[in-house]
């Protein structure tokens, strides 16, 4: 095996078995065990906007990859998806705890998901995007999961605890995810001709929304040459495309982010109080 074959490696030493489930899964309270205190120096308004934006994120292309299931074009690729997204949802359950814990408001995860107007919402755009066909989705994934892990490993280091929790297992995640994306974008821009122009077609529809990625956090550097790894890997070219106006971060989204949080919500919305 050879250490610069694209992402060959990066599993490596995340075989701990529970590196690819979802956060707070079998616990009542997500943040089980962890140390909830907000640090002194911390502020907590901009600890809030953080969580809820990451979660957003982490919601939102949950949701996304969701509709996959039944409809991979295998059923391990359905599985492998399903359970990145429920990865995701795990990541937006504890954030979405946080959020709640500090921005004085004292909401439950559900409140934040199920909740919520679109206008409400501050995940990226990209996210957001209708999921296209088979190349469209595994490119999107490897953008915002190698963006989401650039962003994860600083985290680890956050003054507040919560959120270096979740960016630590995140990072374990987020690898399994970036390198899941990684393998099918080669292999299809590296493959048929048919394969290789829907990767093209998925490339020139997306670049626009990777500037916002760049503007919400400081990565840029990081992810780009993660991405021109694998793009020189899968013979596809790098695209230059100036950004679309509009950031998702300020709570402008496309006309797609309605439909997809209406669905989500639909049952939480006409039975407020159930559980189950």
């Amino acid at each position: 095996m050879s250490d610069d074959h694209v992402y060959l490696s990066l599993a490596e030493g995340h075989d701990d078995g529970d590196a690819r489930w979802a956060f707070g899964t079998g616990f009542e309270d997500p943040l089980h065990g962890v140390d909830t205190t907000v640090p002194g120096h911390v502020d907590t308004a901009e600890l809030a906007a953080l969580c809820l934006a990451l979660g957003d994120d982490a919601l939102v292309l949950a949701q996304r990859l969701a509709e996959w299931v039944t409809r991979a074009p295998e059923l391990e690729e359905e599985v492998a998806l399903a359970n990145i997204g429920l990865d995701l949802l795990g990541q937006a359950r504890l954030l979405y705890a946080r959020c709640g814990q500090i921005d004085g408001t004292g909401r439950t995860e559900d409140a934040y998901a199920y909740f919520r107007d679109p206008g409400d919402f501050r995940n990226v755009t990209l996210a957001e995007l209708p999921g296209g066909d088979f190349a469209f989705s595994v490119l999107r994934l490897l953008v915002l999961a190698s963006w989401r892990l650039a962003h994860f490993t600083g985290l680890a280091a956050a003054p507040d605890p919560v959120l270096a929790a979740v960016a630590a297992k995140g990072v374990k995640e987020l690898t399994y995810h970036r390198q899941y994306a990684a393998e099918w974008v080669v292999r299809l821009g590296d493959g048929t001709e048919e394969s290789r122009a829907r990767m093209l077609t998925a490339l020139e529809a997306q670049a626009p929304y990777w500037e916002e990625l760049f503007a919400a956090h400081d990565v840029r550097d990081a992810v780009l040459a993660d991405l021109h790894q694998v793009l020189d890997a899968a013979t596809l070219p790098v695209p230059v495309v100036a950004p679309l106006p509009g950031q998702g971060r300020d709570g402008t989204h496309t006309d797609h982010l309605a439909p997809l949080l209406a669905e989500l919500q639909s049952v939480a919305r006409a039975h407020p109080e159930a559980t189950w």
